[in-house]
């Protein structure tokens, strides 16, 4: 019996058995022979080292239906598919539930291309069908801190579990709030680097300038300011993982000199002589378009294939909805862990974040249980308590509340505040102090900016249409801090 056998063979026929064997020697498969009695005589003794990606089904003598075997091989592997030796003519009155684990029928003789097919076949229904919910619950476990049991993650998982063993480059893509940082960690933690350091760079949030001694570190002297030697982060993530977010506002010098680290596995700090060996992986991630960057010259396309061997993307949040009550309450259990108060839901706000864009994708999220949490402690929250961009339901009981106008959703200034909570282009009748309230508008389209864009400065200005050091100023005028 093999180790992990790959594909099983339910036959009682000798001449035929040995021919498939010989196939399957031949394409490098393993596989693992019973005949139907000592099958069914197994019960529930029968056991595999490895759950079979293929079974191989002859027919038998033996009194018993096509659908009482196949039921059983359910009851043992779920997520095998079933190929029938030759033509069973109960295929076609089997229900539906069965019918579809039957992925295709192989005649003998067959051919080598009848044989991949048929793999083929079973490889593709391991990957989509919904037979694989085991393997589902086991990635569910294992990668614990993604939250959310949509398709979109299951997806995800899925290639997680197929490369966090591997010690390979892997480009995580998504737009920003998605949790690419989230999925690093988790393939940090389930990789043969898992004891190593796990070390995080945002190569959007530094200075072009500085980039290069972050990343190799530099010497006592080696320019203006080292005042000492630092170690930079391929230093630091000796044995473990480096993971380069926001890869895509690398500058192209930059890159050049990312691609020769990669390539020879050697570095030098900025002033230094001794070369230092990279042993780490690198876990790189973007929310921009890299092939178009390539077009345009702004990304090397040699870099790209480097770091590109094995790419994984976020769903966006609004692709994925179900999810969004279990990230709420996730969300909200770390916030009591942190000191906050309990905060309840009811299903109308629920139902009304789900019909929510999520432009700020799960970072949005966050930064609204934060908020609802200091507004409403231990209290429960409805569709009118949500801040009005988040209101995409009616209210189902409006003769609770006094105020009829609590109902309605803010007026919306020209400049486009859409989603403040209150009328900001509405002069109240006892007046307003206009400087105050245009700074609070400003103070309020900056934090969004920021959060939208995952706190990096230039592109959170670059939605303002306003320069870097102006966001800066009024990053300081108002006592922000990047998150």
């Amino acid at each position: 019996m093999c180790a992990q056998p790959s594909v099983l063979i339910i036959d009682d026929d000798l001449s035929r058995r040995e021919l498939i064997e010989a196939a399957l020697s031949f394409l490098d498969r393993s596989y693992q022979f019973c005949g139907f009695v000592d099958w069914l005589q197994s019960g529930s003794e029968f056991s595999l080292n490895g759950a079979p990606s293929l079974v191989l089904l002859g027919q038998s003598q033996l009194p018993i239906s096509l659908e009482k075997l196949i039921r059983d091989l359910r009851g043992k592997m779920p997520a095998s598919a079933v190929v029938t030796l030759g033509e069973w003519l109960e295929v076609d009155t089997l229900p539906d539930d069965l019918k579809s684990c039957v992925t295709g029928q192989l005649n003998v003789p067959f051919s080598y291309q009848n044989l991949l097919d048929q793999l083929h076949s079973a490889q593709l229904y391991l990957q989509y069908s919904s037979n694989s919910e085991e393997a589902s619950s086991h990635n569910a476990k294992r990668f614990s801190s993604l939250v959310g049991e949509s398709l979109p993650m299951q997806r995800v998982r899925q290639s997680m579990s197929q490369v966090s063993g591997r010690d390979v480059n892997v480009m995580i893509t998504g737009e920003s709030g998605t949790g690419k940082e989230v999925v690093a960690r988790n393939l940090h933690d389930h990789s043969v680097r898992k004891e190593g350091p796990f070390v995080p760079i945002n190569c959007g949030a530094i200075p072009a300038d500085l980039l290069e001694s972050e990343l190799f570190g530099h010497e006592k002297g080696a320019f203006t300011g080292a005042v000492s030697s630092r170690a930079g982060r391929f230093e630091l993530a000796q044995g473990g993982t480096l993971f380069l977010d926001e890869i895509g506002d690398m500058p192209l010098p930059m890159q050049v000199k990312l691609l020769r680290v990669l390539q020879d596995r050697k570095f030098e700090r900025i002033g230094g002589t001794k070369t230092l060996e990279a042993d780490i992986r690198v876990i790189a991630a973007t929310h921009k378009n890299l092939e178009k960057l390539i077009e345009t010259g702004e990304f090397r396309e040699d870099l790209y294939y480097r770091l590109n061997v094995f790419p994984i993307e976020m769903p966006p949040l609004r692709e994925r909805a179900a999810d969004i009550p279990s990230l709420l309450d996730t969300l909200l259990a770390r916030l009591k862990e942190q000191g906050f108060d309990s905060v309840r839901l009811q299903q109308s706000a629920y139902a009304s974040l789900m019909a929510h864009p999520w432009p700020g994708n799960v970072r949005e999220l966050a930064n609204l249980t934060e908020r609802l949490a200091i507004l409403f402690p231990n209290g429960v929250v409805g569709v009118s308590e949500l801040p009005s961009r988040f209101r995409h339901t009616e209210e189902p009981n409006p003769e609770k509340y006094i105020e009829a106008k609590a109902l309605q959703p803010p007026a919306v200034v020209a400049v486009g505040s859409r989603g403040h909570e209150e009328a900001l282009d509405q002069l109240p009748e006892e007046g307003l102090d206009l400087k105050a309230h245009l700074e609070k508008i400003e103070r309020s389209l900056i934090e969004q900016s920021l959060v939208v864009n995952d706190g990096v400065v230039a592109r959170a200005a670059e939605s303002l249409s306003i320069r870097r050091t102006t966001l800066v100023e009024k990053m300081r005028k108002y006592g922000m801090q990047r998150k």
